[in-house]
């Protein structure tokens, strides 16, 4: 049974990209962007239709030719979902795409070029209503901040920020977000953490080219895990060298893991040993692909004896003790005259998960989803 996180958030402005609110004690939203050519339209779209059945509340679309920004135009009528337009070199771009219907314009401080193109670009955006992300990147700093600070650290991160956001404060607009992105852990973690002191805008959390599907997972984990235990964080990406869905998935269950939001089934499985009384690893695997496509948020634990089994079982919403031949089975936390048999665990488990879902719907249980 889920509780709540002891995490408080920090205070922070509310905008919204497209209906999705950002700030301000919303819930945190979870992102990724599509990898595909943005001008095979129908490939973007069905990627975008893919995130979203895995959950994504905002997909962010690169834009990197005037091309891309016609396409765009048919991508954003066929969306199920918020779109942020990805754009870097060419300010005029993000004239176009707003023009479009982008949810939210992504600008990188390091290459959108002199300040009156940026004014060209928020006065496009407040004739929108549009927000802005002011993106910056350790790998792409403004050349006066890699010859001051000689490398990306925190304070040049913040100080390629800063300078912007200082512009779109002169420029009286209010409506944006910031990420102050690095592909290191520490830089990233510690750029946040000062930024975050500086301003009241929502942040956009990430740890840009972290790496491949697991290498990539964990260090997101460690990094936004880090920040958001802290309060920081106002939407997230996982960046993964793997399919965008990944992304989804990994952001979903750095989440769970810190009790701020919930999507799914939240299984709690051990290990397994020699003392497992059937094969823990195998039933959870399967159990977790089948599953997916069930969104509302319920602990589920998996365990293969009968030492923590019982314990973790009335602390689930579903859960599974094993036990030889026949295992026992707790429904809402108190245990069942029912016994799952052994050899036929899977399947008998997946219909008790999904009773037990149907039933929460129907009399309307509080599971606690956080955020």
């Amino acid at each position: 049974m889920m509780h709540e996180s002891p995490i408080k958030r920090r205070p922070s402005r509310r905008i919204y990209v497209g209906d999705v609110p950002i700030g301000d004690g919303a819930p945190i939203a979870v992102q990724s962007m599509t990898n595909t050519e943005t001008t095979d339209v129908a490939a973007t779209v069905a990627q975008i239709n893919a995130l979203a059945a895995a959950g994504a509340d905002i997909v962010r679309v690169s834009v990197p030719t005037m091309d891309a920004a016609e396409s765009f135009k048919a991508i954003k009528a066929q969306s199920p979902v918020p779109l942020v337009t990805d754009i870097h070199f060419d300010y005029r771009i993000a004239l176009k795409v707003a023009e479009y219907g982008a949810d939210c314009l992504r600008i990188n401080p390091g290459n959108i070029g002199r300040e009156d193109r940026i004014r060209a670009v928020v006065d496009a955006a407040r004739d929108k209503n549009i927000p802005i992300r002011i993106g910056v990147n350790g790998g792409s700093l403004e050349k006066d901040l890699q010859e001051k600070y000689g490398e990306p650290t925190p304070e040049a991160l913040v100080e390629s920020a800063m300078r912007h956001v200082d512009i779109l404060d002169r420029l009286d607009f209010q409506d944006f977000k910031v990420s102050v992105k690095a592909s290191d852990v520490f830089l990233a973690v510690d750029s946040y953490r000062l930024l975050a002191k500086q301003i009241d805008q929502p942040l956009h959390l990430g740890i840009t080219e972290a790496g491949g599907k697991r290498s990539g997972a964990v260090k997101s984990s460690v990094g936004l895990g880090m920040l958001l235990a802290e309060g920081i964080g106002d939407t997230l990406r996982v960046s993964l060298a793997a399919d965008p869905v990944e992304e989804i998935k990994v952001g979903f269950d750095i989440l769970k893991s810190l009790r701020i939001r919930s999507r799914g089934i939240n299984f709690i499985a051990c290990p397994s040993c020699s003392r497992q009384e059937f094969d823990v690893i195998a039933t959870v695997n399967e159990l977790e692909q089948r599953l997916e496509d069930i969104t509302v948020p319920m602990d589920v634990s998996v365990i293969g004896c009968v030492v923590n089994g019982p314990g973790e079982a009335l602390v689930a919403e579903v859960g599974l003790a094993g036990a030889k031949n026949k295992s026992g089975l707790y429904i809402g936390g108190e245990r069942q005259k029912l016994r799952l048999d052994n050899n036929d665990l899977i399947d008998q488990l997946e219909r008790q998960i999904r009773d037990r879902v149907d039933y929460v719907q129907k009399h309307k249980i509080d599971v606690k989803e956080i955020g």
